[in-house]
């Protein structure tokens, strides 16, 4: 005689971005989902494809839960993405705390968006040798949203702050982690090395003289050196298409 498991049902739905890991008869509606036993909101949400680190809060039955409640047949549960823009500390939200000031590690695909990142001010750490491990553990040690293209790498438990890079040109996930992040305002270009990501230091004409070409000395008053790599910057050629560059980006805030 075949044993027989009962299931449970809940009636789920996901907002706004969270839909973007949906197949698209589940977006933007409530359905049911059937399970057995008794997961975690955390598990039941990360069986659909979502990773935790992309959600804030979890409502059940109209009530703020955190990802150790376990789920029991009937329950309406509603499931929102990051706040990073509104504040709803008033609310259990499922994460510790959430992170007021924007600070970055990126996996090995997206060495791009970190030198944008970097050219924007935004403290990014990135380098191509990166393990999965060393990614998340970063993230949680220096309390850095971890930016991937990996959607497993961001169902690692350990993860709290996280995000699924959608896009895949460089100007594109740009743009994207701005708009993400409400960062608009906090754009600080020319502030950081685009190689170390260290913040850079004003120098004077004379202390770089002989350390540039001739003919920057000659056009250019205003240097600035990174203290880690000594690499120099000053407002070349390049320094305007890389202001058009991001008066482009802050074109798409409006």
């Amino acid at each position: 005689m075949g044993c027989r498991f009962m299931s449970s049902v809940v009636y789920i739905r996901f907002y706004a971005e969270l839909n973007d890991f949906l197949p698209f008869e589940k977006r933007q509606l409530t359905f049911t989902h059937f399970f057995s036993g008794h997961p975690t909101v955390k598990d039941l949400i990360e069986s659909l494809g979502i990773p935790h680190t992309e959600v804030d809060l979890i409502l059940v039955n109209g009530r703020s839960v955190d990802f150790t409640h376990r789920a029991a047949d009937g329950e309406q549960i509603s499931v929102y993405p990051i706040f990073e823009a509104l504040d709803i500390s008033p609310l259990l939200q499922v994460r510790p705390e959430p992170l007021r000031e924007s600070r970055f590690v990126l996996d090995t695909h997206l060495g791009k968006l970190a030198s944008y990142l970097r050219m924007l001010g935004f403290d990014t750490l990135y380098h191509n040798s990166y393990t999965d491990q060393e990614l998340a553990e970063i993230s949680v040690n220096e309390r850095r949203i971890l930016l991937t293209r990996d959607r497993g790498l961001l169902k690692r438990a350990v993860v709290n702050h996280g995000y699924l890079v959608r896009s895949e040109k460089g100007h594109q996930q740009v743009a994207e982690v701005l708009h993400r992040f409400d960062l608009f305002n906090a754009i600080d270009p020319f502030t950081r090395c685009m190689q170390c990501n260290e913040l850079l230091s004003k120098v004077s004409k004379a202390e770089v003289k002989g350390q540039v070409p001739a003919k920057v000395e000659q056009v250019c008053d205003q240097f600035s050196c990174c203290p880690a790599c000594n690499r120099i910057y000053w407002k070349g050629s390049h320094f305007k298409k890389m202001n058009e560059f991001i008066d482009r980006l802050r074109a798409e805030r409006l």
